[in-house]
């Protein structure tokens, strides 16, 4: 029998995985890539007897193929925080699914798990954009403000490295990543122990003072969008600077587009965050969309719609 661990590549799926494999070690396939690549169940090779774990990956976006795995005879544990849909009714499926825009798939997994490896989901949480989740879960844990800066700093560099066209973009592949925290139970270890996690705090932070410097190109009453350049940086910063955008200004939404080969855009939307709620909808308006309340995006935004866009983004957050 094989085990296959299907998570995204960044911090929310890695440090969701993290806290698993702790608890309940054991040999298994990665299937993993850039934060945007989501279909890949279809990338499982199960057969019947085999076993599966998913991790912040939409249920939505992969529900033929976790259909197709289930009726193999192919179990599925599944984690996730995304739009789901209905979620099938199969023998075979153990579904962790929450929406709420106040948790993310590391809370699952956490809660899952009774908070036995909670360090793993306070970063986790602040590298999903949900500071105040993971500063309520670092208090239960009586981490102070130095631990709290550095494993927030640790958990937004894991996501920031997920972000890209393809796996050249990135500093260090998903998969070697999840491999390389593995041995570590406390990520305040691997924070401070660790060449490539340095490494990915400073790049982030490198690439993350160049986008603050970019002007909006469009200001509405209730949103700004961002148009950043065909640049390997642009293409990792988009969501780190989209998340930075929406904790500068919390009373609005902001959109974040990046060029795309083909004449699209990859989009990162971010509702208010004082009202989190808005982004997956707007999105999934469009083909390739998808998301979460707070926080969304569009995968290949045609340039010819990119006009429906502003206007859907005007609509939702009127000011």
């Amino acid at each position: 029998m094989t085990h296959f661990d299907v998570f995204n590549g960044d911090a929310d799926g890695i440090c969701a995985l993290q806290q698993l494999r702790l608890q309940r070690p054991c040999d298994a396939v990665a299937v993993t890539g850039v934060k945007r690549d989501i279909a890949l169940l279809k990338r499982v090779p199960a057969r019947a007897g085999d076993s599966v774990t998913v991790l912040d990956v939409s249920l939505a976006r992969n529900r033929d193929a976790l259909q197709d795995l289930l009726s193999l005879g192919v179990a599925v544990e599944y984690f996730d925080h995304h739009f789901a849909g209905e979620i099938p009714a199969h023998p075979k499926l153990a579904a962790h699914i929450d929406p709420d825009p106040a948790v993310c798939t590391s809370v699952l997994v956490d809660r899952h798990l009774q908070g036995r490896h909670r360090a793993w989901a306070v970063a986790g949480a602040f590298g999903d954009n949900l500071p105040c989740t993971a500063t309520t879960l670092a208090r239960s844990l009586a981490l102070g403000a130095r631990e709290c800066e550095t494993l927030r700093a640790l958990g937004e560099a894991i996501n920031y490295n997920a972000y890209g066209e393809s796996e050249e973009d990135l500093q260090v592949a998903p998969a070697r990543l999840a491999a390389l925290v593995r041995p570590y139970q406390d990520p305040l270890a691997f924070a401070a122990d660790s060449p490539v996690a340095q490494a990915l705090v400073a790049g982030k932070e490198q690439d993350l003072a160049v986008a603050l410097a970019v002007r909006p190109g469009h200001v509405l009453a209730g949103a700004s969008v961002y148009l950043l350049p065909d640049a390997a940086w642009a293409r990792r910063v988009h969501g780190a600077f989209a998340n930075a955008l929406s904790q500068r200004e919390p009373a609005r939404a902001h959109a974040v587009l990046c060029p795309r080969p083909g004449g699209h855009f990859v989009a990162s939307v971010r509702a208010p965050r004082d009202a989190p709620q808005g982004a997956d909808a707007l999105c999934l308006a469009f083909p390739t969309g998808g998301g979460r309340a707070g926080s969304a995006g569009i995968d290949a935004l045609p340039a010819a719609r990119v006009d429906d866009f502003l206007r859907a983004l005007a609509g939702a957050w009127p000011g």
